[in-house]
């Protein structure tokens, strides 16, 4: 059922499929919000069209002024370039989150520039498609998914417990850390995954020969586990720039379990490797 919102007016800084699947979820979940869209691409106006955003605005300033939530939905590189002109149009009561995948640099940057009443929370929704764009948003998109925030749940600044309670609403699960751990953490359960997606679709690629074996031999086992590599390199190019650390280490230990899968390919140890396996997957069918 809809309900009161916490925030009056949000700024939605790019429309794209985060911005986007935000706005419809905070619009089926609170009709009365107003909400203004901005981006850099003809997006703003397709989420006008679609009713998705109540009006546009041409500026980030404009966008911003009167809104005491502003969510950024741009890519890493986009948003820490914003955040100067952010921090300085923003209102003394507004909370300014992010969703960019990689949280360390985007924090890095907003303690440099959020230094008066303004509050910067950085957030991280673990929810997406391997489709991104206004086209792809749905309000169901958070629904169930880890939201992470870059904070301590006990935190006294009754914003962050705000933003809590409207994640809560749109049906997502706060998550709270500090920037360096999530990174880490997401190394291994969102970065790590996509670049198996591309090795895998590499070898599948030059390992078909002209008689289209042996992809066209491939059921739906090889489908859903390359779905990832439907992901474009836009989307990936700033996470791989501003986590390059964690996810090395993340290869490196990607490469261990191979190694380790290879020298048992004959021997019962395997079959411990594939009780875990199904151990973990069985955890996370469950639901949380």
């Amino acid at each position: 059922m809809p309900s009161t919102s916490p925030f009056h007016s949000v700024a939605i800084l790019g429309t794209g499929l985060i911005g986007g699947s935000f706005a419809l979820a905070l619009r089926k979940q609170f009709p009365d919000i107003a909400l203004i869209g901005y981006d850099r691409s003809s997006s703003a106006e397709d989420a006008l069209a679609r009713g998705i955003v109540d009006r546009i605005s041409s500026d980030i300033a404009s966008t911003i002024q009167t809104c005491d939530l502003v969510y950024i939905a741009l890519p890493i590189g986009a948003t820490i370039e914003a955040l100067p002109a952010i921090a300085a149009a923003a209102q003394p009561n507004t909370l300014v989150t992010d969703a960019c995948s990689t949280k360390t640099s985007v924090c890095k940057a907003a303690a440099m520039h959020f230094q008066s009443a303004a509050r910067f929370l950085g957030g991280h929704p673990m929810a997406g498609k391997e489709h991104a764009g206004i086209e792809n948003a749905e309000a169901e998109l958070f629904r169930g998914a880890p939201y992470a925030l870059m904070a301590g749940e006990s935190d006294p600044d009754p914003r962050l417990s705000k933003f809590a309670d409207l994640l809560t609403a749109i049906g997502a699960r706060s998550m709270w850390s500090d920037a360096e751990t999530h990174d880490w953490a997401v190394s291994i359960v969102s970065h790590l995954p996509q670049l198996l997606a591309v090795a895998l679709a590499r070898v599948v690629q030059d390992e078909t020969d002209e008689t289209g074996l042996p992809l066209s031999l491939a059921g739906p086992g090889l489908l859903d586990t390359l779905r990832l590599a439907g992901s474009p390199y836009a989307i990936w190019r700033d996470i791989l720039l501003t986590n390059t650390t964690n996810i090395s280490r993340a290869l490196d230990r990607l490469s261990q379990a191979i190694d380790y899968l290879r020298t048992n390919l004959t021997n019962k140890e395997i079959e411990n490797e594939f009780s875990a396996a199904n151990d973990l997957y069985k955890s996370l069918r469950k639901p949380r």
